[in-house]
């Protein structure tokens, strides 16, 4: 099931709409959202197809024993662990939801995924005394999932994490360490580890990718903006902060020191966005990003995305290539 062009059929027919039809409409279906407030450009925000919470985000999740689940070992899950409570969330689950609400080690936490940016990211769902909520708008910006809160329907960026329109303007989700990283090497750190189970199987095709060959395509949906030489749009590229490494620089060394930093790459991780079936997707391998803290190695938040999603939101930043 080639749903890619379904998908692109959708991106081009909401492309066609005009910006100003498109903000009435928002006004309309958002009649809770400040739209005075806004810290972008109304116009940068495209439909992506899906209405509010048309991909649905999971509140009430679900978990299972690592044998249970059964997840291929090489497919790519998002991991994240506060002291005793590891966690993983497979890409064949986040794939067809791109949020999950949750809570680890008492904590809460938001765990997204924006498939056209391949930005995998958690974020603590907690600001001051605020613990928000949040679903999918629909919408895009740059190609990336913007998301909502439903405390004040404030619409918030997934990349950066900040709050971009409504009340909450100004607002910004502190990201926390987590990995990108295959089923096999979390069962290997966390063999007691719990991962995320669909709370209906039945309802999506999970282990399908739904954008079959996207990341070998030579341009992204819904971003025309420039790239520097030497890189292609959908090419891989590792970034913390606003420092980027080009993923074939970090496979070819194998290992980086920088500063306070060390990046490590290993094999053994299929992509979610190549072929038909995650599990065979092709082998974009495993980064870990440690910082030395205190004589002390320890992870810090970092993604793996692809390059157009680092320029757009880091505009004049570099990546390093060699």
């Amino acid at each position: 099931m080639q749903l890619v062009r379904f998908v692109l059929v959708l991106f081009l027919a909401s492309a066609a709409q005009s910006a100003g039809a498109g903000q009435r409409h928002w006004m309309a279906d958002w009649p809770v959202t400040d739209f005075s407030r806004a810290a972008v450009p109304l116009s940068a925000i495209r439909p992506g197809g899906p209405a509010r919470d048309d991909i649905p985000p999971i509140d009430q999740p679900r978990f299972a024993s690592i044998e249970q689940a059964a997840v291929p070992g090489i497919e790519p899950v998002v991991s994240i662990a506060v002291g005793d409570d590891a966690r993983a969330y497979p890409l064949r689950v986040l794939i067809w939801h791109q949020i999950v609400n949750d809570q680890v080690g008492g904590k809460p936490v938001v765990v997204t995924f924006s498939p056209l940016c391949n930005a995998a990211l958690v974020y603590s769902r907690q600001v001051g005394a605020e613990v928000f909520d949040f679903g999918t708008t629909g919408l895009l910006r740059y190609s990336d999932l913007v998301m909502y809160d439903r405390q004040t329907e404030s619409w918030w960026q997934q990349y950066e994490g900040e709050a971009i329109v409504g009340s909450s303007v100004g607002m910004r989700l502190q990201p926390l360490p987590a990995r990108l990283e295959s089923m096999q090497r979390f069962a290997e750190r966390y063999p007691a580890g719990r991962v995320l189970v669909p709370t209906d199987a039945t309802v999506r095709p999970y282990g399908r990718n739904p954008y079959t060959g996207y990341d070998s395509m030579p341009s992204p949906y819904l971003y025309e903006g420039p790239m520097p030489d030497g890189i292609a749009p959908l090419a891989r590229v590792l970034t913390v902060g606003e420092r980027a490494w080009s993923m074939s620089l970090v496979e070819t060394r194998g290992r980086i020191e920088t500063g306070d930093l060390r990046i490590t790459w290993t094999p053994g991780q299929s992509s979610a966005l190549d072929a038909k079936h995650i599990a065979d997707g092709r082998d974009v391998g495993n980064v870990v990003v440690r910082q030395l803290r205190d004589g002390v190695w320890g992870d810090v938040p970092y993604s793996v995305e692809f390059a157009f999603a680092f320029v757009a939101f880091n505009p004049g930043a570099s990546i390093t290539l060699d």
